[in-house]
C-alpha cells in the first residue's frame, strides 16, 4: 500500500499546486478554462461545476488546464490536452460533434452551443495578464516549497548533528594534531560553532590552510591546529567534482533539535527554499557545461523509490521530498523550453515585441522542437531509472 500512496501524495501534491496556479490566475484574469485534469489519458472520474470540467486521470505523470485560445489546437498539446477544444476558441459550436452527456444548452462550447467570446481567450488578454497565467504554477510551486519547509521547521525543529568527535582516521591531521572521540568542538577559526555542519563547511574550504580548533575535553578547554589535506569529493549541491579539505574526522551518530517559533521557521523556511532553488540551478548549469552527467538524472521510476523510502523513514522525510520536488518543477519550468512555461513566457514576449502572434506553422514547430527535447530528456532518466533497478 506504501508504495501506491507515498508516490501519489507527492506526486498528486506538487502537479495538483502547479496546476491550481495557472487555473486561478486564468479565472482570475477572465480567460474561459473549460477543463482542470489532473493526470493524462482516460478519464477515471469527471465531474463538471459551473463552466470547468474536473478530471482525475489514469496516468498521474502530470496535468493541464485548458483555456480557450486563438489556436487552441496548439494550446492544447502544449498544456497536454487534446486538441478538441480547437471548437472553443474559435467560438463554432458545429465543430462539436458528439454532444457530452451534461451537455447544457445555456453553456459555452465544449459544454453547449454558445462561442465563447473573443475577449475570454488567453490571446486577448494584455501582456501581463498573460505572463502572470503563465508564471502562475511556478509561484504556487514555490509557495508550497515555502510553506511545507516552514511547517517541517515548525512542527519538527531545526535538526543538527553536534559538534562531537565519534571517530578518527588513522593518519589523518585530526589524529595526528591529538583529536580523540568524545571531544566537543567549540569554535573553528575563532568562530564558535555547535553543529557538526558548520566544522565540515570551514574544513571543506580550508584544504592545505593551517586551521585551529577549541575543543572541550573533559570540561577542560583545549586548542588544536591542523592543517586539511586535500582529496577529490563531490559538490553536495550539484554532485560536480570539487577538491575539498579532509581532516579524518567523523560526528556521533545523534541528531538534535532547536525548537522555532513561527518567525524563526518561516525565516528558516525561506533560507531552505532558497538553498534547494540554488542547487537545481546549479545542476542544471553543471549539466549545461559538462561537469555534471545526465546519469545522475532521476525519472518517474526514481521518484516513486524516493517516495516510498521517505515515506518509510516517517513524514518528515515526505514532506521535506515534497518540498524538494515541488522547488525542482518550479525551477525546470522556466527553462526556455517551448512546451514549457519558460519557453511559453519567451513565446509570448517575443509576439509581444514582434507586434503580432506567430503563425500557427510557427507555433506548431516550435513546438516540436521542444516536445523532442522533452521526449529526449524522458528517454535519457527512464534509462537511468532502468539501470538503476539493475543495479
Amino acid at each position: 500500500m506504501l508504495a501506491w500512496l507515498a508516490p501519489i501524495l507527492v506526486l498528486g501534491l506538487v502537479i495538483f499546486v502547479h496546476e491550481l496556479g495557472h487555473f486561478l490566475a486564468a479565472k482570475w484574469t477572465g480567460v474561459y478554462a473549460p477543463r482542470f485534469s489532473l493526470g493524462f489519458g482516460p478519464a477515471l472520474w469527471r465531474r463538471r461545476r459551473g463552466e470547468t470540467e474536473y478530471v482525475l486521470a489514469a496516468l498521474p505523470l502530470g496535468g493541464y488546464v485548458r483555456m480557450a485560445s486563438r489556436d487552441d489546437e496548439t494550446m492544447a498539446m502544449i498544456e497536454g490536452g487534446t486538441p478538441e477544444g480547437q471548437a472553443a476558441a474559435a467560438g463554432a459550436a458545429d465543430a462539436v460533434r458528439e454532444k457530452p452527456a451534461d451537455w447544457d444548452e445555456e453553456a459555452m462550447v465544449p459544454f453547449g452551443p454558445k462561442p465563447v467570446p473573443s475577449h475570454r481567450w488567453f490571446e486577448s488578454k494584455p501582456l501581463w495578464a498573460r505572463l502572470v497565467i503563465l508564471l502562475a504554477g511556478v509561484s504556487m510551486n514555490v509557495v508550497l516549497t515555502l510553506v511545507v519547509s516552514t511547517g517541517v521547521f515548525a512542527y519538527y525543529g531545526r535538526p543538527y548533528v553536534p559538534a562531537v568527535v565519534d571517530s578518527l582516521v588513522a593518519g589523518m591531521p585530526a589524529q595526528q594534531a591529538g583529536l580523540q572521540p568524545g571531544d566537543s568542538i567549540a569554535a573553528i577559526n575563532g568562530t564558535k560553532i555547535r553543529a557538526w555542519n558548520d566544522l565540515l563547511g570551514t574544513i571543506t574550504k580550508s584544504a592545505g590552510q593551517e586551521i585551529r580548533m577549541d575543543i572541550v575535553r573533559g570540561g577542560a578547554p583545549l586548542s588544536l591546529t591542523m592543517t586539511p589535506v586535500a582529496q577529490d569529493g563531490a559538490d553536495p549541491a550539484t554532485g560536480a567534482k570539487v577538491t575539498v579539505g579532509r581532516v579524518g574526522a567523523y560526528p556521533k551518530d545523534r541528531v538534535e533539535r532547536d525548537r522555532l517559533g513561527l518567525v524563526p521557521a518561516t525565516v528558516a523556511g525561506a533560507t531552505a527554499t532558497w538553498a534547494m532553488g540554488s542547487s537545481v540551478v546549479g545542476v542544471v548549469g553543471g549539466l549545461l557545461q559538462g561537469s555534471i552527467s545526465v546519469k545522475n538524472l532521476a525519472g518517474p521510476v526514481g521518484i516513486v523509490r524516493t517516495s516510498v523510502a521517505a515515506a518509510r523513514t516517517g513524514f518528515e522525510s515526505l514532506w521535506a521530498l515534497i518540498a524538494f520536488l515541488s522547488i525542482n518543477l518550479a525551477v525546470l519550468n522556466l527553462l526556455p523550453i517551448p512546451i514549457l512555461d519558460g519557453g511559453q513566457v519567451l513565446m509570448t514576449i517575443a509576439e509581444s515585441v514582434k507586434g503580432s502572434p506567430f503563425s500557427i506553422r510557427t507555433r506548431e514547430n516550435v513546438m516540436r522542437v521542444g516536445l523532442a527535447a522533452i521526449v529526449t530528456l524522458f528517454a535519457v532518466v527512464m534509462f537511468n531509472d532502468i539501470m538503476a533497478l539493475f543495479r
